[in-house]
């Protein structure tokens, strides 16, 4: 006969959740020292690595970078003694599944190439050319290969930039969305990005290409809004969770004024039928005020870099 959940069994884990939780939550998560005689615990102290990710802490935030795995993925790439570049992409060049010769190592470019996604976690100025790159593992050529090279060059050159957290004055989400109209030379489908802003502090983005084949550029546009959309809702019905919902109804920045327009007219358009239920969702959101979509000038888009290659 026992007298505890033995480790293994099914009942085992909410057994040690029970306990655990009994003791966590009169005491409110804070006091650790109130948990060491029950607990076998290590205090290690204010955070500064955890999983590949650096956390340096100033008197305005926090600075999370990721050299060490930079300086990793160099060395298995065998370019740990490359030249630097100034940008991630060349501009003057869009890439393609055309005929030309294949990758020597494939293999290794699908390991650079899952190595970058994870470090686009702090460097959201990559996403855009990883994005990309990611989307030829399956068949890699030569010309793919040199275009992660190049992103390689440009990780060496900014090794210790990354995503810096400032305190908090304001809790308001601004989110930025755009959209790159047709940019895929295969398939002709367009790429989506969006960025999302608390108070000065960049939380959320993605870049992404869309499912189907945009008919317009206000097409493309309103997938991406509506992508953008769907994220404020998840990180609004979080901050809910924590208490730290903002009252002021966040703002859905796009660069195209059709869009910006059927967000918030009732009125559906014959061109634009074939996307009813993305669009309802989004003026839903817009009718209930729960979100803002406004228009900015093409020059104050900040979602420019998740889009395309910039200089």
């Amino acid at each position: 006969m026992t007298t505890r959940s033995v480790y293994g069994l099914g009942q085992a884990p909410p057994q040690w959740y029970n306990r655990l939780a009994s003791k966590l939550l009169p005491v409110g998560f804070k006091i650790i020292h109130l948990f060491q005689n029950e607990f076998m615990l290590k205090d290690l102290g204010a955070l500064n690595y955890f999983l590949g990710i650096e956390a340096t802490h100033t008197s305005h935030g926090l600075l999370l970078t990721q050299s060490k795995y930079i300086l990793y993925l160099l060395t298995k790439a065998n370019m740990a003694q490359c030249n630097t570049i100034s940008t991630p992409a060349n501009t003057n060049k869009k890439l393609s599944q055309a005929v030309s010769e294949p990758a020597k190592d494939p293999h290794l470019y699908r390991t650079i190439v899952g190595g970058l996604q994870y470090l686009s976690l702090t460097r959201p100025n990559i996403s855009f050319s990883v994005n990309k790159v990611s989307q030829f593992v399956h068949n890699p050529t030569e010309t793919h290969k040199a275009t992660i090279e190049r992103i390689l060059r440009y990780l060496k050159a900014t090794m210790h930039h990354g995503v810096f957290l400032s305190k908090l004055t304001s809790s308001a989400l601004n989110v930025y969305s755009d959209a790159d109209w047709a940019s895929s030379l295969d398939d002709w489908k367009s790429t989506s990005g969006y960025a999302i802003f608390m108070g000065s502090n960049l939380i959320s983005w993605s870049v992404r290409k869309q499912n189907t084949v945009a008919c317009s550029s206000t097409e493309a546009e309103h997938h991406a809004v509506g992508a953008a959309a769907t994220e404020v809702v998840w990180i609004q019905s979080l901050l809910r969770e924590i208490s730290q919902v903002s009252p002021i109804v966040p703002i859905l920045w796009c660069d195209n004024i059709g869009v910006t327009y059927l967000s918030a007219n009732p009125l559906f358009h014959a061109c634009m039928k074939h996307i009813e239920v993305e669009f309802h969702y989004v003026h839903d959101l817009v009718t209930s005020k729960q979100l803002q979509v406004w228009f900015l000038s093409l020059k104050d888009q900040l979602v420019d870099v998740l889009k395309e290659a910039l200089t």
